[in-house]
């Protein structure tokens, strides 16, 4: 049931990005900013954990769970390190996913041999 659950929600996620995308005139940046933006103001005032808990990597793995984890990171190293915690705390929470990331990305265009549309 986890699976079928983490599935609906973080298919409900990316379903509402493709509705930005589709029936405005957002680009997709902006549309992923927003998404950022959001799990991060969610985090804050209370919301995204109670739900993560709940719809579990549904609702971790999109981008709110990215927001979410950057409101996490700079709140224990505001908490720890007091004002510094702003500038470090977010990359301190993220730095494993976005190095894999960049990593994986860099070793798939040896792979594919990537162009550029025209």
């Amino acid at each position: 049931m986890d699976y079928i659950k983490a599935f609906l929600v973080g298919g409900a996620i990316c379903a509402l990005a493709q509705i930005l995308l589709d029936k405005t005139k957002l680009m997709p940046g902006r549309v992923m900013v927003i998404l950022v933006c959001l799990g991060t103001v969610l985090g804050a005032i209370g919301i995204y954990e109670p739900f993560a808990k709940w719809a579990g990597a549904g609702a971790s793995v999109p981008l709110t769970g990215f927001g979410n984890s950057l409101f996490k990171g700079i709140k224990k190293a505001v908490d720890q390190e007091g004002f510094i915690g702003i500038f470090k705390g977010g990359f301190t929470a993220s730095a494993v996913g976005i190095s894999a990331a960049l990593i994986f990305s860099y070793i798939a265009s040896w792979i594919f041999n990537p162009k550029m549309k025209s």
